[in-house]
């Protein structure tokens, strides 16, 4: 990922949250960040609160206190600093692979809005650290396994927190893992030192689980819509009817998502010579499911994705830490329970399984003669001699199989935790982690399919042939174009097919599938 070396604009962070933009401003874009002037005094305010409480005899959660099932011991103040110190050390107990760049980010970004609400009692300087480090491309080395969703992802935010403190390991902008400590001093950042609640303060929230939905979102959207181009050019390709798009069809059930499926479907098949032959060679009175239910499929994904988003939204503007300071004291909650967003992303979880199985249900029409309506099989040159795509609906339906066993919730799976007190979690790290490699498993999917109908269409008379004869619409011809100068290649004598099938990936996950589609479609939704 490129940090920021220009006029990129700064994500300023207030008191009251922040956007699905600015996440992936930040995430992927490596756009600087800011601290708004109220949210200075916010933070300023919060932590006289917290050190009155600290010079009080009476106990207080996180402030006087050991953590979970040991808050029954009352901590002297000579060795607060020190809890709050062990809290980072002891809960950076995660195992595993690296979490991605990306994600680390966005959990670092989302801690500091956090922060930046003035209701954790961190101090602001500690803020302005954790600024810094973003600032710098500092990027702490988080492991895969250590988050059970509820009371913060604890490991993976202890994993950042401990870069703070000039410990552990992180990542340079050059992407080099160094000690933390050396990191700092080479971008001039001096290593904070914690008080009161601050080293809790740092790890209890829904952070990460919330930058892997934020960014989930912003991939499903994109993908919703190639989806709606590849169904579409699978349509053109079996001489399918658009007629089932018809807007006043789709008004007789008005899901919102179904009618924008079926509006990108009737825009990527306006003006084209193919559909509507569905009765010419063996008459079908309409097509089959993977082909008609099309809409009502992607769209129902559509409406889950919109339900995600709302969810997503007000995790954004939510201050999610325990206990808070609010209204002048300090008060013990259960808001960094993750159950919202556990649910959420195992629901975007089974919508992209489903997507996927109607994707390889209609490719695999496309290699099959008996249903293909006068395609060659498997889309082979010479069939027998050539094998042609049979092998890549083997990939496709082993994808699909990985992605249904991917839609197995997370969040139904608690297990209970620290001695019993924290006896019911969310694995919303878990289900946001497995949603992650849904995502990029749909994005190969919908690219199979993208690769049979350009081929398809490229064997169907009129395009890439001197034959007169009906051919594709604009919409697939500027796809099929956009895709062979993108290296996706096309029709021809078996070859070493895994770089065509890399290069179709490639196509639909930069977005330049939807780009070529809308060159001839206008903007589609």
């Amino acid at each position: 990922m490129a940090m920021h070396n220009g006029p990129v604009a700064p994500v300023v962070l207030g008191t009251s949250g922040t956007s699905f933009d600015d996440v992936i401003a930040v995430a992927r874009g490596g756009a600087p960040v800011e601290l708004s002037a109220a949210a200075l005094d916010a933070m300023a305010a919060a932590r006289r609160v917290i050190d009155d409480l600290a010079a009080s005899p009476e106990p207080v959660y996180g402030v006087s206190t050991g953590f979970g099932a040991l808050a029954v011991r009352h901590i002297t103040p000579e060795l607060r600093a020190t809890l709050q110190r062990n809290i980072v050390r002891s809960h950076a107990a995660g195992l595993g692979p690296r979490v991605e760049r990306e994600v680390v980010r966005a959990l670092m970004f989302l801690r500091l809005k956090t922060i930046a609400s003035g209701h954790t009692g961190v101090r602001p300087e500690v803020a302005a650290t954790m600024a810094a480090l973003l600032n710098a491309g500092i990027t702490p080395v988080v492991h895969e396994h250590g988050s059970l969703g509820c009371s913060g992802d604890l490991a993976p935010l202890a994993h950042c927190a401990l870069t703070l403190l000039g410990e552990g390991e992180a990542e340079g902008p050059d992407g080099a893992v160094r000690p933390a400590a050396a990191l700092l001093a080479k971008h001039g950042i001096a290593a904070v030192e914690l008080r009161e609640k601050e080293g809790l303060a740092l790890l209890n929230g829904t952070d990460g689980m919330l930058g892997m939905l934020v960014m989930a979102c912003a991939d499903l959207a994109r993908l919703f819509t190639s989806a709606d181009i590849t169904a579409a050019l699978t349509l053109e390709a079996l001489l399918g009817t658009e007629r089932v798009l018809a807007p006043e069809l789709h008004a007789l059930r008005p899901h919102p998502g179904q009618a924008t499926s079926a509006a990108n479907m009737r825009r990527m098949l306006a003006g084209s010579g193919l559909t509507g032959h569905h009765q010419d060679d063996a008459p079908r009175v309409q097509d089959a499911y993977s082909v008609r239910c099309a809409p009502q499929v992607a769209g129902a994904g559509r409406d889950t994705l919109a339900h995600a988003r709302a969810v997503g939204e007000r995790e954004l503007a939510a201050a999610v830490d325990n206990p808070v300071v609010v209204e002048g004291r300090v008060e013990s909650n259960g808001n960094f329970h993750g159950a919202p967003l556990g649910y959420a992303l195992d629901f975007l979880a089974i919508a992209v399984a489903d997507l996927a199985s109607i994707t390889e249900r209609r490719t695999d029409r496309l290699l099959d003669r008996n249903r293909s309506h006068g395609l060659p099989p498997f889309l082979a040159q010479d069939a027998g001699v050539d094998s042609g795509l049979m092998i890549a609906q083997y990939t496709q339906a082993a994808l699909v199989a990985d992605l249904k066993r991917l839609a197995v919730p997370a969040s139904a799976d608690s297990i209970p935790s620290s001695a019993m007190q924290e006896d019911h979690v969310s694995m919303g790290w878990a289900a946001a982690r497995k949603l992650r490699t849904a995502v990029d498993g749909l994005t190969r999917v919908v690219a199979i399919e993208l690769y049979a109908a350009a081929r398809a269409l490229e064997l169907r008379d009129g395009l890439g042939t001197a034959v007169p004869g009906p051919g594709p619409g604009p919409a697939a011809r500027a796809v099929v174009t956009a895709a062979r100068a993108a290296g996706v290649r096309g029709a021809g004598e078996d070859r070493f097919l895994a770089p065509d099938l890399a290069a179709a990936e490639a196509f639909v996950r930069s977005g330049a599938l939807v780009a070529a589609a809308e060159s001839a479609t206008g903007p589609l939704d």
